[in-house]
């Protein structure tokens, strides 16, 4: 038997891997950090063998009660990922499984590599009515992809930035995205034409490409969580978000997604920017009409579970989407989805997944047509 992790996004280390039913791992941490949780890993030489895994370091990991009434993912092919029980015992999580075959994959979700990425990225440049541009290099020396949909004169349309995978442990986030970019691309899609008619289309589909490649679960190359770096960003250690905040400064921010996976919680929500000193009535309206239309288009999101809203003037300004709202005077929200599943729709087989991350895509772009049509036509949400 054997136990492998050198790969794209691969993360573990091996304790005992003698015998299989005491294989015995630990989840390696974030490179200069404490984060850890994301793990992916391929074991060989157990086809029909009773296999007990006990990843021992899970209690102590940065979101322990994420393991809670997890299922872990397996697979194959690395094409069909499936749900597994597993027990969190203590300090350890345990999988007992016997493969069927000479090869299994285990992921702590479906993993999303950086070739895919790069290969999303190509696909999307076969269509004239989108571009891409290289913003800048990441501390690894790899590229910071921006993706721009847009038709006819950009000067007259409201700018539209979607962003995801500031901790590249979540890859629902960039699965959420091919889901996006697959829709935008269909110029025969009515929804399509109507928001290319109003909105520039600003996409990053992954901003934490070294964390990605790495298998971390929350920060850069440096250690840095991206996401408390808006505030004032660093070429030095987040070069991510320096150049894709420069960017924003460039076309403006008339709305903004930022869209994550919650270890924890089994709900797909949204969170706002409550918390910004000058939040009003207005703003407050916005928001609820995004959530609430969602909840109606789509019946894997809900409003009634996720974070608690902060009070006014208790806002983390460190965060993207309370940067950018204040800064640009738009309505920007994070976007949260599952790695567990969620409770009200529920699937036993699979459980959050990469196509249900995709299809809530598509209910978000419709929403936010919505949103921006009744901006542009003075009617209040």
């Amino acid at each position: 038997m054997e136990i492998s992790q050198n790969f794209d996004g691969g993360n573990i280390s091996v304790i005992e891997c003698e015998r299989p039913s005491n294989i015995q791992l630990e989840i390696r941490k974030d490179q200069n950090s404490n984060f850890y949780q994301w793990f992916y890993f391929r074991l060989c030489g157990a086809k029909a063998r009773n296999c007990r895994l006990s990843i021992v370091n899970a209690n102590s990991a940065a979101y322990p009660e994420g393991f809670r009434n997890y299922r872990i993912l397996y697979s194959y092919d690395r094409k069909e990922w499936l749900r597994h029980d597993t027990k969190l015992e203590g300090s350890t999580l345990r999988i007992e499984i016997t493969p069927t075959r000479d090869s299994i994959y285990f992921a702590y979700f479906i993993p999303y590599s950086m070739e895919r990425h790069y290969d999303l990225i190509a696909g999307a440049l076969n269509y004239l009515h989108c571009s891409s541009e290289l913003l800048g290099k990441t501390l690894d020396g790899q590229d910071l992809d921006l993706l721009s949909f847009s038709m006819g004169d950009k000067t007259t349309k409201q700018n539209c930035w979607i962003i995801a995978r500031q901790h590249p442990g979540e890859t629902m986030a960039e699965w959420f995205m091919e889901g996006f970019i697959e829709k935008l691309l269909d110029m025969d899609d009515l929804l399509t034409k109507k928001i290319l008619s109003n909105c520039n289309m600003y996409l990053i589909p992954n901003m934490n490409p070294d964390g990605s490649r790495r298998g971390h679960l929350r920060t850069n190359a440096a250690g840095r969580n991206l996401n408390r770096e808006w505030e004032t960003p660093s070429i030095q250690f987040s070069p991510e978000v320096f150049f894709v905040k420069e960017k924003m400064n460039k076309t403006g921010v008339n709305f903004m997604l930022d869209v994550h996976g919650d270890e924890t919680l089994p709900y797909c929500f949204i969170a706002g920017t409550e918390g910004l000193k000058n939040w009003n009535a207005r703003k407050q309206s916005e928001l609820d009409f995004f959530k609430n239309r969602l909840a109606e288009v789509n019946p894997d999101f809900q409003t009634e579970n996720g974070y608690p809203a902060k009070q006014p003037g208790q806002a983390n300004m460190a965060m993207s989407t309370t940067q950018i709202a204040s800064m640009h005077d738009c309505l920007a929200m994070t976007l949260e989805m599952p790695f567990k599943d969620t409770t009200a729709t529920p699937d036993k087989k699979y459980g959050w997944s990469a196509q249900r991350s995709k299809t809530l895509s598509h209910s978000c772009l419709q929403v936010m047509e919505e949103f921006i049509s009744k901006k542009i036509s003075g009617i209040d949400v």
